[in-house]
């Protein structure tokens, strides 16, 4: 649940960071034993913890998921640029540093809405040598916006990854979340990969937590169902192990499904037209 979109009609006159209310990029900062949060922040994510204990290891799944695709993509699948959108707080293994360790060329762009993720950009766009990071402000919901910012930074006529872990599920379903995914997916050539994340509604008590969050965040979430989040990934291909829970997906199929685990996950490859999967 990284990543806040910039809440419709939001006054740009207004406070930037307003500490009153939770935010989800601290919540998930707090989840994952971080310190860039606030009382609203905490408060929250204890009323989650309260109603849903497992939250906090659905976090860390979705970290180590992380850590994980971007090995694959920067190793096996060659890929030398990442475009992540709903980056969050910066944390461990953030996706610069990943990258960068296989493959110390990896250009990355950040993009974020959070006030609070801007003003720890800089610990982002610490670049390895012969690289590149960089960081946009801007909506998920504004991909023109986004697209052409990151341009500055990556090639849109090469292969990208398009990491986005917990962001879709910030859009309700009055913003066509899966019309959004196209915009970006037609964006990028053939050889593309996207890398999503996102809670499901497989799980009463995370719904019922979910509910509570969104009754005391400045923003939502949006739990969806498991064909929902599938939908994000159609017309690509998946990369073994497929569509399947943060604690599954492993390259070495040695992993089994954590008990509480209610997130899907994938890497998936933008073929040729025409191309058929392996």
């Amino acid at each position: 649940m990284a990543g806040r979109p910039t809440e419709a009609g939001e006054e740009e006159s207004g406070p930037r960071l307003d500490t009153s209310v939770a935010h989800s990029a601290r919540v998930w900062n707090y989840l994952l034993g971080g310190k860039d949060n606030f009382a609203a922040d905490r408060e929250t994510g204890d009323l989650i913890v309260t109603m849903f204990p497992g939250i906090a290891r659905l976090a860390r799944l979705q970290r180590q998921f992380l850590v994980r695709a971007v090995r694959y993509l920067a190793g096996e699948a060659g890929i030398r640029q990442f475009l992540d959108i709903g980056t969050g707080l910066p944390s461990a293994d953030n996706t610069h540093e990943v990258a960068q360790a296989i493959a110390p060329a990896s250009r990355i762009v950040y993009v974020d809405s959070d006030p609070m993720v801007l003003a720890h950009a800089q610990a982002l766009l610490k670049s390895a040598p012969g690289g590149a990071t960089d960081y946009l402000e801007a909506d998920v919901r504004d991909p023109g916006t986004i697209l052409a910012g990151a341009a500055g930074t990556l090639d849109f006529s090469q292969p990208v990854a398009l990491v986005m872990l917990g962001i879709m599920g910030q859009l309700p379903d009055s913003d066509d979340p899966h019309a959004l995914m196209r915009r970006y997916l037609e964006a990028v050539p053939a050889g593309s990969y996207l890398a999503l994340c996102d809670g499901t509604d497989l799980s009463p008590a995370l719904n019922e937590a979910i509910a509570a969050y969104n009754q005391n965040s400045a923003s939502s979430y949006h739990l969806r169902t498991t064909q929902q989040v599938k939908a994000f990934f159609d017309g690509l291909a998946p990369v073994a192990p497929g569509l399947v829970p943060a604690s599954a997906w492993q390259r070495d199929g040695t992993a089994s499904v954590d008990a509480g685990d209610a997130t899907l996950c994938g890497v998936a490859l933008k073929q040729q037209p025409g191309q058929r999967g392996s």
